[in-house]
């Protein structure tokens, strides 16, 4: 549940003067006697992961993310400032959960990416995860990444995973699912990866009926600071030019109240706002406002906003679709209710063994 009363009306300075204070293992929620389940939020991000997780009943125990900014917004809006670094805390000193929750860093498989994968340094933060889940065998594991961590590498990036989920025992269910089908005006695909420590019937949702269009997520009296300037855009108009005669399709994307969705938003938006401007009458188009964005991928409007503008865009260019992980959080409390953890799946696996085995090496120069 979000903070609504007091933090709402901090003023943004008194949120960042707070942030300051080092986290604490200790020091967070672990006693909700109304909670369905437990959780944790790995790579947490500003907690879009969460949002869709806490409306299920699910109650976080424990979060991570290491970008400070992120951590201000994070606090501002759950009361807790996550642990910092997941690579320097031990599996052990986490309280005991049900579910672990890690949308894992995508920059090694995006498309926009170097597309190193595990050969990237960011790439084995996977197996950090894993150590944590051969330790404490959550009855439900719920990763999130770029599209393209299905085909990565030949599909060999994503067989690491699966396998090493299903070698600590694990029902692996993967699918990409699109935004635009969820109550959201954007197309953007991820994958979502979910394993169940035991039998289940999940099945992944297929949408649902309320759709909303990009006038839906607009705001009616937008400040003139948005609008681009006749030099950006004199620049974006050229480069589509350029493409377009080099005939492929990129470049700019210009949107308006009758379009039926925007291009995907990524952490790059706060640049030159290229892949969603909106148009405008008699003027330059704009970049979207931080709140507009966070309308894009779902967040509630009371979710406070406590950085500055180019943070705002990092910080929801980087999240998750929240109605999506409703939806798919909805299917997973359901099958926790029922589901029958199977006893002989408790095996200890040896993590660094395939860490040495499946993940390459990239020697760069000095």
């Amino acid at each position: 549940m979000l903070l609504k009363n007091k933090l709402l009306f901090m003023n943004k300075n008194d949120i960042i003067k707070n942030s300051i204070k080092t986290p604490s293992l200790f020091n967070m929620k672990k006693n909700n006697k109304n909670s369905k389940f437990k959780m944790i939020d790995l790579f947490a991000g500003i907690g879009g992961i969460r949002l869709g997780f806490e409306e299920m009943g699910g109650e976080s125990v424990f979060s991570s993310e290491w970008d400070t900014n992120a951590q201000k917004t994070y606090q501002a809006n759950f009361g807790e400032i996550p642990y910092g670094d997941i690579t320097k805390i031990e599996p052990e000193e986490i309280p005991s959960f049900d579910v672990l929750l890690a949308g894992f860093p995508c920059q090694p498989f995006s498309q926009a990416g170097l597309k190193k994968g595990f050969a990237d340094t960011r790439g084995t933060l996977f197996f950090d995860v894993a150590r944590i889940i051969n330790y404490h065998r959550p009855k439900v594991v719920f990763l999130e990444n770029v599209k393209r961590f299905k085909t990565h590498d030949n599909g060999n990036t994503f067989e690491v995973v699966k396998q090493t989920l299903e070698d600590m025992g694990y029902n692996v269910h993967a699918q990409v699912l699109n935004a635009k089908n969820f109550g959201v005006p954007q197309n953007r695909e991820r994958i979502y990866i979910i394993g169940f420590l035991g039998e289940n019937n999940f099945k992944f949702p297929e949408g649902i009926i309320n759709k909303k269009n990009v006038k839906d997520i607009l705001e009616n009296n937008v400040d003139s600071k948005y609008t681009i300037s006749d030099k950006l855009w004199a620049g974006h108009q050229r480069r589509k030019k350029e493409h377009i005669e080099k005939g492929n399709g990129f470049g700019y994307s210009l949107f308006n109240e009758k379009s039926e969705y925007t291009s995907t938003i990524s952490a790059r938006y706060y640049k030159d706002g290229s892949e969603i401007l909106i148009e405008q009458k008699n003027k330059n188009p704009r970049k979207l406002t931080p709140r507009e964005a966070a309308r894009l991928q779902g967040f509630p409007e009371d979710f406070v906003i406590p950085v500055s503008d180019m943070q705002a865009y990092k910080q929801f260019g980087n999240s998750v679709a929240v109605p999506v992980i409703k939806e798919l959080a909805r299917g997973i409390a359901v099958e926790l209710e029922n589901m029958e953890v199977k006893k002989e799946s408790y095996q200890s696996i040896d993590i660094d063994k395939i860490i040495a085995e499946k993940v390459k090496t990239v020697f760069v120069p000095a």
